[in-house]
C-alpha cells in the first residue's frame, strides 16, 4: 500500500520480536490514518469493525475451548456505554436506502488495511481484539447519538488522544 491507501511506504512494520504494544500501535495508527484521510462514515467503520470482532472472537473462543480456558469478559462483550446514552433509532431508518449508500470500495480498503496490518505484525489475537473493542466503544458512542440516517454517514470523530 502507499500513502494514497492510508499507509506510508516509509513506515517500518514492527517485527514479531518487537513488544506487542508497538505492534498494536502500528495497527491502530494505520486505522486512524485511513479513516481520517478518507473521512469514513461511522456506519462504514462500524461494519468493518464488527466483521473483525466477530472473526477474532470466534477464533479466540475456539482456542480457549480447546485448551479448557475461559476468555476475560472484556474481550467477549462490547464495553458498556454511558448510562445516559440511548440506542440509536436505527430500526426506523430505511434499511435498503442505507445499504445502498455504503461505499463498499472504501470499506474493502479499510478491511484490507486492517487484515494486512494485523497479519504483518503477527499480534496476539487477544491484544488485537482489545484494540478493536476500544474502537467499537467509540463507534457505538457516536452511533448512539444518531437520530437520522444522515448521522450514520457523518465522518467518524476521533478524539485527539485516541
Amino acid at each position: 500500500m502507499n500513502e494514497e491507501d492510508g499507509m506510508d511506504e516509509n513506515i517500518r512494520i514492527p517485527g514479531t520480536d518487537q513488544p506487542v504494544g508497538e505492534r498494536i500501535l502500528f495497527i491502530h495508527e494505520n486505522m486512524v490514518s485511513f479513516v481520517k484521510q478518507y473521512s469514513m462514515p461511522v456506519v462504514e467503520v462500524a461494519l468493518v469493525l464488527s466483521k473483525y470482532i466477530r472473526i477474532i472472537s470466534l477464533e479466540l473462543k475456539n482456542i480457549a475451548e480447546s485448551a479448557n480456558e475461559e476468555l476475560p469478559e472484556h474481550l467477549l462483550k462490547p464495553m458498556s456505554l454511558e448510562d445516559d446514552m440511548q440506542a440509536p433509532l436505527i430500526d426506523t431508518f430505511p434499511l435498503d436506502r442505507l445499504l445502498g449508500s455504503l461505499d463498499e470500495d472504501r470499506m474493502d480498503i479499510l478491511d484490507t488495511l486492517m487484515r494486512t496490518a494485523i497479519n504483518s505484525v503477527e499480534a496476539p489475537f487477544a491484544s488485537v481484539l482489545a484494540l478493536l473493542r476500544d474502537w467499537e466503544r467509540l463507534v457505538r458512542t457516536q452511533l448512539s447519538t444518531s437520530r437520522s440516517p444522515g448521522h450514520l454517514f457523518s465522518p467518524i470523530e476521533l478524539p485527539e488522544t485516541f
